[in-house]
């Protein structure tokens, strides 16, 4: 049975092969579609990139250990499953990476004027990658009028164990903002 989380709410993570799967609507509305980007950064003990390989993205979709892999750029989310994923393999996780964050931001957010308080039933849930049984959910339920980027949780290591944090920590400079902070 799947755990339910709320914001700031831990959990141990026993698994190995994780999966990642990211969800969300935008709200019906006039122009352009959203293109939400599911991100993993994955970072040292100084709460930074390793190297700039180990964020992964559109662009970039396997860390350079081999631990962490993207499904890829999904433009047009909706629907009740998973829109993006990422999949993490915890064994094969580069020592010097302490925590992957993961987060969701708005393709060119400020050119077509849109935010996270247009788009809906947010979540970030981690399933078992050999069973695809899910282990744990976090639904964003904040309205973010302002964000174009989200922290949704995070798995982090502590005392040799993986353990996953629910996050929902908003940002109004998108990636950009996301990228200065973490490289």
């Amino acid at each position: 049975m799947a755990i339910n989380l709320q914001k700031g709410q831990r959990v141990n993570v026993s698994l190995v092969r994780v999966g990642v799967g990211l969800g969300w609507q935008a709200n019906a509305t006039q122009g352009s579609d959203y293109d939400l980007d599911a991100t993993a950064f994955m970072l040292g003990a100084n709460q930074k990139l390793p190297a700039d390989e180990f964020f992964v993205y559109y662009n970039n979709l396997v860390s350079p250990d081999g631990a962490m892999k993207s499904s890829g750029d999904d433009q047009r989310g909706g629907g009740s499953s998973d829109n993006e994923t990422l999949s993490v393999d915890l064994s094969l996780v580069d020592a010097r990476v302490q925590e992957i964050l993961f987060c969701v931001s708005i393709h060119d957010a400020a050119t077509r004027r849109q935010n996270f308080g247009q788009v809906r039933q947010s979540f970030v849930r981690l399933y078992d990658l050999d069973s695809g049984a899910e282990f744990a959910k976090y639904e964003l339920d904040e309205d973010f009028s302002v964000e174009t980027a989200v922290e949704l949780g995070r798995l982090y290591r502590r005392d040799g164990a993986w353990r996953f944090e629910a996050l929902g920590k908003g940002y109004r400079g998108g990636l950009e903002e996301l990228v200065n902070r973490y490289q």
